[in-house]
């Protein structure tokens, strides 16, 4: 991933995850940022300039990507590189393994903290990922996690200091496994976990506008106003 806002999940990186995913064509693949980040979550900036209709359209898309990562065949490894946050760190557990790479990366997911819920889908993925005793923790707590702690409640596997040696044979070694059996297993493992069901989209419908309340672009302004004020 290389974009805007160092990997932010706006539009445009939504639909790229989603065309390199089918041009993989069912071969494993290794997942990581460029320039030091994975990914901050969503384009903040982005989501600030969305109405109703373009907010729901928008999670519906971001439905689409992470169901077609988590759901991916073949073997899919994330290499974390500094920050995985919200909407990054969501797109790290859709893969089969995670891998950070030792250094002063946060993880976590914080949207409780940001005043807005998840997706349905993403929430089935997220409760399916991670260990019940952590699941609340993690959740409710929305607190963005140092590696090592991350490591303890299991939002990444491995930390090493070379995350990116490590990652590339954890993929490899992932490989070696009979193709059919390998995806077969996880469809298996999957099953119901971000598939649609009925009552998603009236779910998706009634969370919506918990994304565009003037409460939620409020702490938006102040989390990008101090990101602004640390910038150089």
């Amino acid at each position: 991933m290389s974009g805007p806002g160092r990997n932010a999940l706006g539009s445009k990186m939504i639909e790229f995850l989603i065309t390199e995913l089918d041009h993989a064509k069912g071969e494993p693949v290794l997942l990581t940022g460029a320039g030091g980040c994975f990914s901050p979550g969503l384009d903040l900036k982005e989501v600030l300039t969305f109405d109703l209709a373009a907010m729901r359209s928008f999670l519906a898309r971001l439905d689409v990507m992470v169901e077609r990562l988590f759901d991916h065949p073949a073997p899919t490894v994330a290499l974390i590189d500094g920050h995985a946050i919200a909407g990054g760190c969501v797109l790290a557990l859709c893969c089969d393994f995670r891998v950070a790479h030792a250094g002063t990366g946060r993880i976590g997911l914080n949207e409780a903290n940001l005043g807005v819920r998840f997706p349905p889908r993403t929430l089935r993925l997220v409760e399916s990922r991670i260990s019940p005793h952590a699941l609340h923790e993690i959740v409710l707590g929305a607190e963005l996690f140092q590696q090592q702690d991350a490591l303890r409640v299991g939002l990444i596997d491995e930390l090493a200091a070379d995350g990116h040696s490590v990652a590339r044979a954890r993929l490899a070694t992932l490989a070696e496994h009979p193709r059919e059996a390998y995806a077969a297993t996880k469809r298996a493992l999957h099953k119901d976990t971000a598939a649609a069901r009925p009552g998603d989209q009236a779910l998706l419908d009634a969370i919506v506008p918990s994304w565009t309340s003037e409460t939620v672009r409020a702490r938006i302004r102040k989390i990008l106003g101090r990101s602004a004020t640390r910038s150089p």
